[in-house]
């Protein structure tokens, strides 16, 4: 799982945390993360990559 490429895109940003919708799995609940985490130019809408423990923008 560490290695694992997971695609978020991000719904909803709230003040200091960002909530990410996981690409490919409708069913899954939204997933809530500092924005400290993340990186410093995301927006609503904007698409992710996590991978090795760490955000990056697409």
């Amino acid at each position: 799982m560490l290695l694992d490429k997971i695609y978020y895109t991000v719904d909803n940003l709230d003040g200091d945390y960002a909530y990410l919708k996981q690409e490919g799995d409708a069913s899954e609940e939204t997933k809530c993360v500092a924005r400290a985490l993340l990186p410093a130019e995301i927006a609503e809408g904007s698409r992710l990559l996590y991978e090795m423990m760490e955000y990056t923008l697409l």
